[in-house]
């Protein structure tokens, strides 16, 4: 309980912000810099994990454990995919989509191909996956893979994959086709719904600027 009281004071002098390491900080420190948050800190080529700058203290993280880190209040707002948030089902806030980061994720396979009534689909995300086949009355049989999920098709392991694409040119270059899209993915950010309540002086203005930033991005 003592140690609850004295951690709080320290706790409100700064916000922390969860951030997936990888292809969308950079877009993300630009987005901070147009609602005129200096984030530049997270671009410093180190090794540091824990980054702060004016008032604002950055977790690098990789991009499935963000919202964990929000969830258990350790961080107060956090930036993630879409497709972790759907497959993991966390009870977070979604105050604003950030628009960075754009992909979809599709049902691929064989160029030319076609797949059995009840095909093999391997992926990454077998909850959003076993999910999109059920409500299409398919019984597919799903593969948990963790990493180059377009090899599978190519070498029997599945009739086909959902995966995330950006372009199609990993597709294309292996020989497969998108059959379907399940979603559209996109960075958001996130926030314990507890924190955001308890905090919300300090949260809503910063939150309030990235959305003027993400509006005069979109042209609105």
């Amino acid at each position: 309980m003592s140690a609850g009281a004295d951690a709080g004071p320290k706790a409100k002098s700064t916000l922390t912000i969860a951030i997936p390491k990888g292809r969308v900080t950079r877009p993300l420190v630009e987005l901070f810099s147009r609602a005129g948050i200096d984030a530049g800190v997270l671009l410093a080529d180190d090794r540091r994990l824990v980054r702060e700058a004016a008032g604002l203290r950055f977790l690098l993280l990789k991009p499935d454990d963000v919202p964990t880190y929000v969830e258990y209040g350790v961080a107060d707002l956090g930036v993630s995919g879409r497709d972790v948030l759907l497959e993991r089902r966390y009870e977070l806030y979604q105050p604003l989509d950030l628009g960075v980061g754009r992909c979809r994720m599709v049902v691929a396979g064989r160029r030319g191909g076609s797949a059995p009534a009840a095909p093999r689909v391997a992926t990454k995300y077998p909850r959003i996956t076993a999910e999109h086949f059920a409500a299409r009355g398919v019984q597919a049989e799903v593969i948990y893979v963790q990493g180059s999920v377009e090899l599978a098709p190519l070498v029997g392991l599945s009739d086909l994959i959902v995966d995330l694409v950006e372009t199609g040119t990993t597709l294309t270059e292996n020989d497969l086709e998108e059959r379907e899209l399940i979603v559209n993915v996109s960075s958001v950010l996130v926030a314990n719904r507890a924190q955001y309540k308890l905090r919300h002086g300090d949260v809503q203005p910063l939150v309030e600027r990235l959305r003027r930033a993400v509006a005069a991005s979109n042209g609105r």
